[in-house]
């Protein structure tokens, strides 16, 4: 198995980086790889290799790696902590053949110098919870890390849910700066430390942004623009992300860090699934607001090299970040007339969203299900036998009959945007259920029918159905 490293964060100055190596473990089992990813990345891996457990473990590391545990900081629920990579190690950066960069990183490969009196560990659930969602997101179209493959370690790990299976999964990424790495270097309280970073972000992500007259301008406003567009995404497909934290927005625009995530069973725009949210910050219709509050601070810590005067700095950051609810809007108006087959532009386009959308509330309607069958002109949901749901289908059927396309167009155009299947959080949950008692056929199915969502096939009948009562998942959990 050969990666071909060329590891340029570590140009950055030190204090980004700490030197860390895996800690050993005892007996590393291959769980599953990402044979389809693995192609993607050209790399002859052959899984069934003793040398596979060893690397995706730690245990052995391949020429050219560099493994560091990166430092940020992070606004978590709104509180600034100083952070870190407290379990996870990247290995170094895997260049393809296309000239795509992406960085390896093992999470739960031990203790760091930013583990924060952690045991450095991570558990088989939620290891293979964010195998399963992050593949599901990627074949749902939404940007994301990605991953390439679990292992067990041999070793049991203790949570406050008892004694559990330790596990280490194999992460890809774009890159892992976040919002709290621009805290990081701007505590640090040294505007070159600052400057090096958002040299190397640009240069590495937006170097379209480089030859212009206000590149760091232009550098803010292409991160706003990346992140309105992937929140935009996730409310198209019922995602709740459950710890829309700095540190945990990516300013490549991928999706990062999947712990208490789930998505929408039946609509409620207030919807919080995170055992950790008591308060309902990350809501399900909080996320544009959260998204605009994180990049608010990330705006803050550019302030220093917006400009020369701080007073053009903050008129700058101020005016760039104002656009930002505009952005969002266009993305998600756009991602919802497109659920709705509506391929133009109509001034009252919005209001008949919104007006489907307080159905969707008032039914406590399944956000997928319903979608999906708007196109069929299914009878078999209970919201299509509303006289108030009735009333908005014929302005909804109205709509498309003004588009020059015939409507049979527009009905397919619906199913390539509303998905049939996504992880739902009951599948996942019974599919971590049977991991822990090492059955992982389960796991394999659900995979083989999240790669097709937006086909109906009947042998993935059983992910496209609604949880019965006693099959709702009410919370989700961290895993640290």
């Amino acid at each position: 198995m050969h990666f071909n490293f060329d590891n340029s964060y570590l140009s950055l100055p030190e204090p980004f980086f700490a030197p860390v190596k895996p800690t050993f473990v005892s007996n590393p089992q291959i769980i599953i790889v990402n044979e389809t990813l693995t192609k993607e990345l050209e790399l002859d891996l052959d899984a069934g290799s003793p040398d596979c457990p060893r690397f995706f473990s730690g245990n052995q590391l391949l020429s050219g790696s560099q493994p560091i545990a990166q430092a940020y900081c992070g606004h978590q629920f709104g509180y600034f902590t100083m952070l870190g990579d407290g379990r996870a190690i990247l290995l170094g950066e895997h260049v393809t053949s296309r000239g795509e960069r992406l960085d390896i990183q093992l999470k739960g490969a031990g203790v760091t110098p930013f583990s924060r009196n952690g045991d450095g560990r991570a558990a088989l659930g939620p290891m293979l919870r964010e195998y399963i969602i992050s593949e599901g997101m990627h074949h749902l179209g939404i940007p994301t890390t990605r991953s390439l493959a679990v292992v067990t370690t041999g070793e049991n790990i203790y949570r406050d849910r008892g004694k559990t299976h330790g596990a280490i999964l194999t992460r890809v990424a774009q890159n892992h700066i976040r919002v709290g790495t621009f805290e990081f270097a701007a505590r640090l309280g040294e505007a070159s430390f600052l400057q090096n970073l958002a040299d190397y972000a640009i240069k590495r992500h937006f170097p379209h942004c480089l030859n212009s007259p206000s590149p760091y301008e232009n550098f803010l406003r292409a991160v706003i623009e990346k992140q309105a567009s992937l929140i935009a995404k996730w409310m198209q497909v019922g995602f709740i992300h459950g710890v829309m934290n700095t540190d945990n927005m990516a300013i490549s625009g991928e999706t990062i860090d999947y712990g208490p995530c789930a998505f929408l069973d039946n609509y409620d725009a207030a919807m919080v699934f995170s055992s950790i949210d008591v308060q309902g910050r990350y809501a399900f219709a909080n996320q544009p607001k959260m998204a605009h509050w994180n990049l608010a601070r990330f705006a803050e810590t550019l302030l220093p090299i917006l400009a020369k005067d701080p007073n053009e700095s903050l008129t700058i950051a101020q005016s760039v970040l104002g656009e930002f609810p505009a952005i969002f809007e266009c993305y998600w108006l756009k991602a919802m007339q497109a659920k709705l087959g509506i391929l133009n532009e109509e001034k009252s386009d919005r209001q008949l969203v919104e007006d489907f959308f307080s159905l969707l509330q008032k039914y406590h309607a399944d956000y997928t299900i319903t979608f999906r069958n708007l196109a069929a002109l299914s009878t078999e949901l209970p919201i299509f036998h509303q006289d108030d749901f009735k009333a908005w289908r014929i302005r909804w059927q109205s709509r498309l009959s003004r588009q020059p396309n015939p409507i049979e167009i527009a009905y397919r155009e619906m199913n390539l945007h509303n998905p049939a299947i996504i992880p739902r959080n009951h599948r996942v949950e019974e599919v971590l259920a049977a991991a822990e008692k090492s059955d992982f056929e389960p796991l394999h199915t659900l995979l083989h029918c999240l790669k097709t969502p937006y086909e109906d096939k009947e042998e993935c009948e059983q992910f496209k159905q609604a949880p019965r009562p006693d099959e709702i998942v009410e919370k989700t959990f961290c895993g640290t």
